[in-house]
This record gives structure tokens, C-alpha cells and sequence, in this order.
């Protein structure tokens, strides 16, 4: 069997993390798999070196200074489109909205519904949900939505997660880390400053958290995206700063340091509005980091009684600071448990059942 699997990006995000592990657990499993990608800027490679038996072909996307984000989309389209050569390949497989509608005919994993208003982006969003010819959802809760909204009925391949990488920084002492110590005491967010993550209700969270404990800082980590946030992340930091929140933003994170980074959080805070999984909440319970979650159906249904919800920005700051006064041991083994239940080659080997049924 010979799989393309099509990502839009080199750099870490949740989809480029999933596209790559999948690839990899496939290629263990004997497939013949190469991956995709626009390289952005000049990116030589992916963000972290990848598996010698998948195959890498990335396409040269330089940046123009000034471009819109419509403008982007469509040219991101149009450059993958060309560049592919579907040639030879069994199955090709999209994770994401811009390789879904770079190629003729494909399989399209269906990580999270967005909702855009830049008509390139919808028209974009829309093609990429109806065009393909088969579907995989990473949770129900997000298929069930697809099913409703589309008519169309995905299958259910939950995500795998590195659980024992992110466990072996919490208990040999491997994520000890002196940059990560530099940080002190804090609450870690993953995904940058941009609207879907929920970072301005974190924020406000924080605020009313370090009132009683100023010594817990706030951290952000990551925020690679193709999408103009500038905005947004304005508004949050001046929010930040009028509220007088301890917060730094570390921008996206090497490979080598994200672990230790997450083994040494307080709390990882995940108040996102839209997820389709989240497996970096995930990899925070692999390393028995207690997790404090927006409640919504996807995150219930995926982290069951091994995070804590909160449905409001008070509810999250309550959340937060009973969790990083007194860690619930019981819940953080469920977690870890849990985490290491999600493996990359239970995964792969539901994906080769599944291609080799279409």
C-alpha cells in the first residue's frame, strides 16, 4: 500500500504533530508513506527530524510581505496543487482544508470545525468537507457535527499521543530543565494567543488567580499559524497588562524543549472554544500535569474524569488554583492512564483497515 498523507505547514501545530506520528506508525506497520507539505519562509524541514522510512516531499512557499489572508489560501492551494504528483499513490489523505483542495480526489481527516468569514476561507472550509470521498473524524462529538451539518458520515479514528515521551520527563528527571526552571512557578498554555484557543478568558482567568497566589505566572507556548491573529493578540495583551497578569509568551517552542516545559507546569490550562481532540492536553496528562479544560461535548467525551472543566472564565480561575494547591493524585494516574490508552500504532493500524476498505 502507498499513502500520500497532504499537511499544510512544516512547523508545529496540532495536525502537523498528528501527521507526522501517523506517518511514522504507518511506515512501522509496512506502508509505503510520504508526506506532503507546503515549507513556508524557506523552511528546509519539518519542525522535527521525521522517520527515515517516511518519505518527505515539501514544496517551497515563500512568503510575500503584505499578503492577505485570503490571498495566502488560494496560493497555498494553487502551489500544493501543482507541486503534487498523485501518481502511484493508493490512497491520498488531506489533514486539513488547504491540502484537501490542492488535490482531485482524496480521503480528508476532519480535525475540528472552524468558522471563517474571509469568503476565501469559507469557500475553502466547505470544499474540503464536501469534495473528498471518504472521511475520518479524530472524536464523535466532531463527527456527530459533520453528520448534522453535511449529511455525511465520518469514521471514528481517535488520535495516538507520545505518551511515553512526555512521561519519562516527570520520572527520571529527564524534563528537568533549566530554561523551564528559569520560569519559576506557572500555568502553561499551548497554541498561542488567537481566538479558538480562548486565550482572552484565560487571561482574565490569571488575573483573578494571581490575586491570591502572585507568585503562579502565566505561560504561553506556540502560536505557529497561517492566520492573521495580530488583532486579537493585541487586544489580550493590553487586557494582560491592564489587568496586571504575569504573562510571557514564548512564541512556538523547539521540539527538544516542549517536554521539559510541560512536565514542569503547575497546571495546563486548555480553555479553547473549538478542538477536535486536544492531544496537547493530552501530553500534558502523560506528563501527570493536572489539566483544567473549557467544558465542551468533545473535551467530555475525550477526557472523560481525568481533567477538570470549567464553563466560565471564574469557574477556570477557581479550577486553576485548586489545582495547583493540591494536585488530585487519583485523577492525574487516570490521566496518565489515559494518555498512554491513545497509542500511534492503534491508530495506524484502525487507518490501514480503513484505507483498505475504500
Amino acid at each position: 500500500m502507498r499513502v500520500a498523507l497532504l499537511t499544510y505547514s512544516t512547523r508545529p501545530r496540532g495536525g502537523v504533530v498528528h501527521t507526522l506520528a501517523l506517518a511514522e506508525a504507518l511506515a512501522g506497520q509496512g506502508v509505503s508513506v510520504d508526506v506532503w507539505s507546503l515549507a513556508r519562509g524557506g523552511d528546509g524541514a519539518f519542525f522535527r527530524p521525521v522517520d527515515a522510512r517516511v518519505g518527505v516531499r515539501l514544496v517551497p512557499f515563500p512568503e510575500i510581505d503584505g499578503e492577505p489572508v485570503g490571498a495566502r489560501i488560494l496560493r497555498s492551494i494553487e502551489v500544493l496543487a501543482a507541486a503534487f504528483d498523485v501518481g502511484g499513490y493508493d490512497v491520498v489523505h488531506a489533514q486539513d482544508c488547504i491540502s484537501a483542495n490542492s488535490v482531485p480526489r482524496c480521503v480528508r481527516t476532519i480535525h475540528h470545525l472552524d468558522e471563517f468569514t474571509t469568503p476565501e476561507l469559507v469557500a475553502c472550509h466547505e470544499r474540503a468537507i464536501v469534495a473528498p470521498y471518504a472521511h475520518i473524524c479524530v472524536s464523535a462529538a466532531v463527527a456527530a457535527e459533520v453528520e448534522q451539518q453535511w449529511g455525511l458520515r465520518p469514521t471514528v479514528i481517535p488520535n495516538g499521543v507520545d505518551a511515553a515521551r512526555f512521561a519519562s520527563a516527570a520520572d527520571d528527571g529527564a524534563g528537568r530543565d533549566s530554561w523551564a526552571q528559569g520560569l519559576g512557578r506557572y500555568v502553561l498554555a499551548v497554541g498561542g494567543v488567537e481566538p479558538r484557543k480562548g486565550t482572552a478568558d484565560l487571561v482574565i482567568a490569571m488575573a483573578a488567580v494571581q490575586r491570591t497566589d502572585p507568585g503562579l505566572r502565566l505561560v504561553i507556548a506556540g502560536g505557529e499559524t497561517l492566520f492573521d491573529y495580530r488583532d486579537y493578540r493585541a487586544a489580550v495583551l493590553k487586557a494582560a497588562a491592564d489587568l496586571g497578569v504575569d504573562l510571557e509568551v514564548l512564541g512556538p517552542v523547539e521540539h527538544d524543549r516542549i517536554r521539559p516545559l510541560m512536565a514542569q507546569a503547575s497546571v495546563f490550562a486548555f480553555p479553547s472554544i473549538k478542538e477536535g481532540f486536544g492531544l496537547a492536553a493530552m501530553e500534558a496528562l502523560a506528563a501527570g500535569v493536572p489539566v483544567v479544560m473549557r467544558d465542551l461535548p468533545v473535551l467530555r467525551e475525550v477526557f472523560g474524569d481525568s481533567a477538570v472543566f470549567a464553563a466560565t472564565a471564574q469557574h477556570l480561575a477557581e479550577a486553576i488554583l485548586a489545582a495547583s494547591v493540591a494536585s488530585d493524585g487519583r485523577r492525574v494516574r487516570r490521566g496518565r492512564n489515559l494518555a498512554f490508552a491513545h497509542s500511534w500504532a492503534a491508530a495506524a493500524r484502525r487507518h490501514i483497515a480503513f484505507y483498505a476498505a475504500l
